[in-house]
């Protein structure tokens, strides 16, 4: 008889070690590559070549009609929750004063039936009172009040007559975010970036993609390049002239337009594939076994 051993064992009735490994069952790693991450002359909502491009002051870019649409829509979402907000407040408030008029109501039914009824009150609790607890003419209203009760009531046990927990519609945020960030943009947080064309002959002929170059140093704008863009002209330099020259000068060196040191807008770098770039280039995804089947139930992956 041959050794019974953990990787020859599948009479079990349930998974080993072994066998989740195989179907892939828990976190798996992959490193990700330079065509998983956005270079650095795309648009973050369309991920293409931008055109008239424009940034937010964290170096986010996106296409002009890409950013306006996305905030058009979020301003359309963010009224349309305030709609729904101030209709909810106002049925609470429609129902907190039906509650009270039916309070009232049931407080002058029951101050009238104790004055103008057709037996009165008494306050000995040895009185003889009939099954429901109520005296001679009242009984015949009051037991009318409870048999609607019952008729009327929700009975949690009947799937038909389950009681519905109401949806809270929390009071909705009325400012725009960055949908790259997270932070909260406006329409005039945003300044339009100009890149400086490579129009050499050279750069024409070897590629038909458009080439980006540092005004300054004439050098070739890549995914590996820090770039600064200034938001009082929109131009973009590389951030070694900028340091240099822009810090130092305070002014632009294309248009000679006076900048501060708070004008420079670091960008967001493309991705290069190489982990010592500084971008994170590890995705996980979760995969759990199904029950009672061989496949996995796989969880959305995640860029950590």
């Amino acid at each position: 008889m041959p050794q019974r051993h953990s990787k020859n064992n599948n009479d079990l009735a349930f998974f080993t070690y072994d066998e989740k490994r195989k179907l892939g069952y828990g976190t798996q790693k992959e490193r990700l590559g330079k065509d998983s991450i956005k270079p650095f002359d795309a648009c973050c909502l369309c991920l293409k070549p931008f055109i008239d491009p424009m940034s937010c002051h964290k170096g986010h870019v996106f296409c002009k009609e890409c950013i306006l649409e996305c905030l058009v829509a979020q301003k359309k979402d963010i009224q349309r929750r305030l709609a729904a907000h101030a209709a909810q407040q106002k049925q609470e408030k429609e129902e907190e004063e039906e509650k009270l008029m039916l309070q009232k109501a049931r407080e002058l039914d029951a101050f009238d039936q104790q004055n103008h009824g057709a037996v009165p009150q008494y306050s000995d609790r040895n009185h003889s009172r009939d099954k429901n607890g109520f005296h001679g003419a009242n009984s015949v209203k009051a037991t009318s009040y409870e048999e609607e009760a019952l008729r009327t009531m929700k009975a949690f046990w009947l799937p038909s007559a389950t009681p519905e927990a109401p949806a809270k519609v929390e009071a909705p945020s009325t400012s725009t975010i960055c949908p790259e960030g997270k932070e909260k943009l406006k329409l005039k947080n945003l300044f339009s970036v100009y890149f400086t064309e490579d129009e050499s002959e050279q750069s024409k002929s070897n590629s038909l993609d458009k080439s980006y170059i540092c005004p300054s140093c004439k050098v070739t704008l890549t995914n590996t390049s820090s770039l600064v863009a200034l938001s009082s002209c929109g131009h973009v330099f590389c951030k070694k002239c900028a340091d240099r020259f822009m810090a130092v000068d305070k002014v632009c060196l294309v248009c000679d337009k006076p900048c501060k040191e708070r004008n420079l807008v670091n960008l967001e770098k493309g991705g290069t594939g190489f982990a010592a770039h500084g971008d994170h280039l590890e995705a996980r995804d979760f995969k759990h076994l199904g029950s009672g089947s061989g496949l996995g139930l796989v969880r959305p992956a995640t860029k950590t």
